[in-house]
């Protein structure tokens, strides 16, 4: 999973995963159960297809089949970031994730940045205050500049720039940060489609406002679905 460098770096070279989308909500999934249901994991192909499909917690919500996840799985496998162990008494397959926190991984996390990873890979884009609401299952931050905290040591730390900054939406406080994971971002092509939203808005009077309180609505109904889901 590592590539030569120069003999003048000093470090190993990580090579890009490239992980599709249906791949990054299979790590994504591995990675959470791996915490919140440690007594069912690792994972059989129709526990993990569940997660995969689950309606809370998930954006975009998928409804994938068992071959199409098992196809993913074995791409991962390729990728030796996801491990098989088969049952030969039952002849059942589980599986469990190898991206991170195992000898033979390229990156370590501690558990916010193993949160923060996790969440993005099944959420997509997310505002610090936003990875702090939806991390309550995997970690407690204890503000939103852990949050920010996390967030850089993720985009510059030594294990390569895994996160980045999007260009803030207009109507919104803050901007969103996207893993990695699945190729680089050009953030300079998401700029001028962020200014000419902020001119739209700015032409209907009322609209900043009407934009502000939906998100309000949407978050406090993401919320109540987290409430309903860890219960």
């Amino acid at each position: 999973n590592r590539l030569m460098c120069p003999e003048r770096i000093k470090v190993d070279c990580i090579m890009p995963l490239e992980l599709n989308e249906i791949e990054a909500r299979v790590i994504g999934c591995l990675m959470e159960k791996s915490v919140v249901t440690p007594d069912q994991y690792p994972m059989t192909l129709n526990a993990l297809t569940n997660a995969c499909n689950q309606k809370s917690s998930r954006e975009p919500v998928m409804s994938l089949s068992p071959g199409e996840v098992q196809h993913a799985l074995r791409t991962l496998e390729g990728k030796h970031v996801v491990r098989c162990e088969e049952n030969f008494k039952s002849q059942i397959e589980k599986y469990s994730h190898r991206l991170c926190n195992t000898p033979f991984s390229d990156y370590q996390f501690d558990p916010a940045q193993f949160s923060v990873m996790t969440v993005l890979l099944l959420r997509g884009p997310r505002t610090p205050g936003e990875l702090r609401a939806n991390s309550g299952r995997l970690h407690a931050f204890a503000d939103n500049q852990e949050v920010e905290q996390t967030l850089a040591s993720l985009s510059n730390g030594e294990q390569g720039e895994l996160v980045v900054q999007l260009p803030r939406t207009p109507g919104r406080r803050d901007s969103e940060f996207m893993h990695l994971l699945s190729g680089e971002i050009d953030v300079g092509v998401a700029a001028p489609v962020a200014e000419v939203t902020a001119r739209t808005v700015a032409q209907g009077p009322g609209l900043h406002q009407r934009v502000e309180q939906l998100e309000a609505e949407v978050a406090e109904l993401k919320e109540r679905l987290n409430q309903l889901a860890a219960n």
